[in-house]
Order: C-alpha cells, then sequence, then structure tokens
C-alpha cells in the first residue's frame, strides 16, 4: 500500500511507527529505510551561456533566469554569444555545441573549424539592415556634395567675431563646396541580400535609377526588392552603368577582393565607390591608385586605412554602420532566440555552417546530430534506433555542402542509445533533447 504521507512522519531510517490509515487503527509496525533520490531534471533544464562582448540588454533578457546561466565567466558552456570577438585562436570548451553571432559577418569565427567540431554558427541578417541602410543614404550624399569639406571650412572661421562678415565670406566661398544631386544618378548595387535590398528600394525612392548584381539572390531578397531595380547579369557590366558603386556583400573565398584593378578599370570614370560591408573585399591598392588616377572620384568606407587618411576623396568611418541602439537591440535579441530554439528544440535557423533546419515538436524525446555529408550515415542511425525497439515518431535531414544535420522525434530513449549514435561513422555529434 502506497502511504506517501508516512515520510512527513519518519525522521529517521528504519523508525517504527504507528500510523493512521484511511480511518483505521493500524498497529502494524513499518520500517521505512530512506533512501537519497536526486531531484530530477525532468522538469528543469539549464543551459549555460557564455557571452563576449558588450550586447544588448534586450537581448540578454530573453534567457530567463530559471534555465539559462548568462554571463562572461561561465565554464562548461553550452553555447557562446558575440559580437566581434575573435575566436580563431580561443580555446574553447568541449561542451559547446552553438555560437550566434549578433551581427551579419563571421569572419572572426573559425566557422569550418566549427562544423567538423559538430558546433552550429549562427549570424543575424537583417537584424541591423535597416542602419546600415541609412548609413548608405548619409554617404550617397557626403559622396554627391563636398558637405563635410564645406563644414570643416566654416569650423575654420572661429577667428570672426562678426556675423555679417562671417556671411559675406560664406556667400563667396561657397562655390568650391557645390557637388551634384544624386536624383536620375544610377546606383550599382552588390548583393542584394537584407542589407542591398533595403538599400536599392531606398536609393529608388531617392529618385535615383537601381542597377542590382547578386548571383546568389534569396527569393526571400527577390521578394523584398522592388521590381523597378534593373538585374543585371555580372560585375563587370554592372560597373560600366553605375554613377555610385556601394558593396553589400559577406567576406568570404570568393568576395575577397572583388574589387580590385580590373573592375575598378571596367567602371564610369569619376565613379563614387561605397563599402558598408566587408574591408576584405575591396583592393586596397587598387583603390588608392584609381582615386589617384581619378577614375574613382571618392571612396566612402566604414573600413579606415592609414593610407587613406588626409585624402579629401576618401570619407572614413569608424566601422559604424550598424552602431544604432535598435541595431544593437535586434541582433542581440535574433541572436538570443536563434540559440534558444537550437538548445531547447534542436531547430536551427540562420547558420553559416549547417542546413537551416526546423521540426515542430511531435511529443516525446528529440534526437538532433550533425554529421559528415556522406551516404549512409542517415540510415545507420535509423538502424541504431530499431536495434533499440526505438519507434522514430518524425524526422527531417538535410544537407549543406559538406555537412548535414537531421532532427528525430522518438517515443522514448533506452540506455545506451545515444552511445550508439555518437560512435556511428560519419556522425560528428549527436544530442538528446528531453520532451518539449
Amino acid at each position: 500500500m502506497y502511504a506517501p504521507n508516512l515520510f512527513k512522519k519518519c525522521q529517521r531510517p528504519f523508525q517504527r511507527i504507528k500510523y493512521n490509515l484511511n480511518g483505521h487503527r493500524f498497529n502494524g509496525h513499518i520500517e521505512v529505510q530512506f533512501v537519497h533520490i536526486p531531484a530530477s531534471n525532468e522538469d528543469h533544464q539549464m543551459y549555460k551561456i557564455r557571452t563576449y562582448n558588450a550586447l544588448a540588454a534586450k537581448g540578454l533578457d530573453r534567457f530567463t533566469s530559471d534555465n539559462y546561466q548568462v554571463g562572461p565567466d561561465i565554464s562548461s558552456a553550452d553555447a557562446l554569444m558575440l559580437r566581434s570577438q575573435k575566436l580563431h585562436d580561443e580555446v574553447i570548451d568541449e561542451s559547446v555545441v552553438a555560437v550566434a553571432r549578433a551581427g551579419a559577418g563571421v569572419n572572426n569565427i573559425p566557422v569550418e573549424e566549427y562544423a567538423k567540431r559538430g558546433i552550429v554558427v549562427f549570424n543575424t541578417p537583417g537584424a541591423n539592415a535597416n542602419a546600415v541602410k541609412e548609413l548608405v543614404a548619409a554617404a550617397l550624399l557626403l559622396g554627391s556634395r563636398d558637405i563635410f569639406g564645406g563644414m570643416n571650412y566654416v569650423q575654420s572661421l572661429g577667428e570672426i567675431n562678426d556675423s555679417a562678415e562671417m556671411h559675406k565670406i560664406l556667400e563667396q566661398k561657397k562655390k568650391h563646396f557645390a557637388g551634384s544631386e544624386i536624383t536620375g544618378m544610377t546606383l550599382g548595387v552588390v548583393g542584394l541580400g537584407a542589407i542591398g535590398a533595403l538599400v536599392a528600394n531606398m536609393a529608388l525612392e531617392l529618385g535615383m535609377k537601381v542597377a542590382g548584381y547578386d548571383p546568389a539572390i534569396s527569393v526571400e531578397s527577390a521578394w523584398r526588392m522592388s521590381s523597378r531595380v534593373q538585374k543585371v547579369d555580372s560585375l563587370e557590366a554592372l560597373v560600366k552603368i553605375s554613377d555610385f558603386v556601394t558593396l553589400h556583400v559577406p567576406a568570404i573565398p570568393q568576395t575577397l577582393g572583388l574589387i580590385n584593378a580590373d573592375i575598378l578599370a571596367r567602371c564610369k570614370q569619376g565613379v563614387r565607390l561605397l563599402n558598408f560591408a566587408r574591408d576584405e573585399i575591396v583592393d586596397l591598392p587598387s583603390v588608392v591608385a584609381a582615386l589617384d588616377s581619378g577614375q574613382v572620384a571618392a571612396y566612402i568606407s566604414d573600413f579606415p586605412h592609414p593610407e587613406l587618411l588626409g585624402r579629401k576623396d576618401a570619407i572614413l568611418l569608424p566601422h559604424i554602420g550598424a552602431s544604432t541602439r535598435e541595431a544593437e537591440e535586434n541582433c542581440a535579441i535574433m541572436a538570443a532566440d536563434q540559440l534558444k530554439d537550437f538548445l531547447v528544440d534542436g531547430n536551427i535557423c540562420n547558420s553559416v555552417n549547417f542546413p537551416d533546419t526546423s521540426m515542430a515538436r511531435n511529443g516525446g524525446y528529440r534526437i538532433t546530430f550533425c554529421n559528415e555529408n556522406v551516404p549512409k550515415v542517415l540510415g545507420t542511425v535509423l538502424s541504431v534506433l530499431a536495434d533499440h525497439n526505438i519507434n522514430v515518431i518524425d524526422m527531417v535531414n538535410l544537407s549543406r555542402g559538406d555537412f548535414a544535420y537531421s532532427i528525430i522525434d522518438i517515443e522514448a530513449p533506452d540506455e545506451g542509445v545515444m552511445s550508439s549514435i555518437n560512435n556511428a561513422e560519419g556522425v560528428i555529434r549527436a544530442r538528446l533533447l528531453r520532451p518539449a
């Protein structure tokens, strides 16, 4: 007979007690032995998130204290969350299964190495897109009119105390800062992702003509972009017709040095080049030479170099494209939500090294695993489940390049199944997630 209230009366192992059960006096002796039973983790899972850099509080607040430990000094972390911290030489815990970058670029993360270790790397495309778009709008105006030169000249008149005299001088000198209107000019947009599409639409609203080049444009970006954007088939064709060229591509092997001497030579004479994407996609010596020759009239960039300092035809900003409160909050929130979805449910959204993979929960436990994209790995894992008499409720399997990812919902695991899956040939890392 199960009498849970008996445990409230017992203070010592094997204590003899008398207890009233169901209103009847029970005169027998009950021997109760207390055994320590660890608290169950079935109803509570604690995940550890190690943070780097200053991340927006609104993002960190997404991690509730009852399920997450978050901070810069966390050890044995399950995941990392960062902005600009360089991880190439960083020794990270073996327990790490995910890294989230609160921003779009991931050149500070060894993406390929982490994929080989089964670590999913996330970024936050589009979260800072509006901030960059607005700065590009300012850059277009800075590049078309000598606003910066005019501002500096006004500040140089500090010794003049008479307003009438100052106004007279400025009227005489303002012609030196004249420029051109951007209405009717053609903007060439290289890269039509989240930022590029917004920039293209913004330029149309400013009265510009817009041409775009992106051999890998997504369906989502295509729907987001105005049909008035002229699509061109090559970078060479784009720069040939553009008065302004703005860059919005990631720094990957295919884009390093994308803007080189050959491309610049094909540009319109006096083109204005904007780089608010990544420093590495522009070959700096080629840009300097093009500025010297007048082939490029202005270089407006978020990535300063000593070689460009002091030049009137170079407008340099301190990498502030995404430096707005709103952008930092959006990036942190998106990064946090993606980490949570992965840690708790195994879903992948906006990964740069594994395929985006998600599946609604179907009850029961969930197994996820990263593997080399080679034949028979999925079949081997399913065979392991069959050998352990484990029924599969639902599953999804997707691949991306050299790697693949699977989500399998099962009724219940048994002892040893996860060890067998982790030891299966081709499997990099497998996880068992408790019921939702």
